[in-house]
């Protein structure tokens, strides 16, 4: 489930956020978050502005997981540009997400991992292909915050978490835990309005 953006909120970083598609360009990056989190909503953002500048999106997931298309189009993504891979086996998906990052066409790959996770070889050739293209390869992982990261590959490790603020609107934050760049120093949180029907 994602939501609408309504209005951000507060920012660490005094100059601007680091949450953009050129931070993240190039690295390997980890969202986790435990039962209904704000990972997807969080992810839409970068997806968005990829598309927004004319960088393709490859999305690889599971047949059992995948994001509501019609919350992904509320909030700005083109749909027909998306390129969806659905996967019986979650084990294929880190494999998928490497087939596209080899095209070296892609802005951002988005990963769903649920609670699967990805070999070290695998890993390294991920990262060596993310720096290569400087595309974004955005992680999304099944677990509580205090649980271990994919691995020390991992450039930037965030938790996403949501919390109502008001009426049908929600607080949608992303807690650094780990940044190779700039040092957990910094959180991004931004107001959304939850889908119609959300209580």
């Amino acid at each position: 489930m994602a939501f609408s953006s309504a209005q951000k909120l507060h920012l660490v970083v005094p100059s601007k956020t680091p949450w953009t598609l050129a931070e993240v360009a190039g690295r390997l990056v980890e969202i986790s978050g435990s039962r209904a989190t704000a990972a997807l909503t969080l992810t839409f953002v970068l997806v968005r502005e990829a598309q927004e500048c004319g960088e393709p999106v490859g999305w690889v997931t599971s047949t059992e997981s995948c994001f509501y298309p019609l919350d992904a189009a509320q909030n700005g993504m083109d749909l027909k540009s998306l390129v969806v891979i659905r996967l019986i086996n979650t084990e294929g998906i880190a494999r998928a997400g490497e087939k596209l990052l080899r095209s070296g066409g892609f802005g951002i790959v988005v990963l769903d991992l649920g609670a699967a996770d990805i070999p070290m070889p695998l890993q390294t050739r991920l990262t060596g292909l993310a720096h290569r293209h400087h595309t974004a390869v955005v992680c999304l992982t099944e677990k509580d915050r205090a649980a271990f990261s994919l691995g020390s590959l991992v450039s930037l490790r965030a938790h996403a978490e949501k919390k109502r603020a008001a009426d049908n609107r929600f607080a949608c934050t992303l807690r650094v835990l780990k940044d190779k760049r700039r040092g957990p120093t910094w959180h991004y949180e931004e107001l959304y309005t939850g889908p119609a029907g959300l209580c």
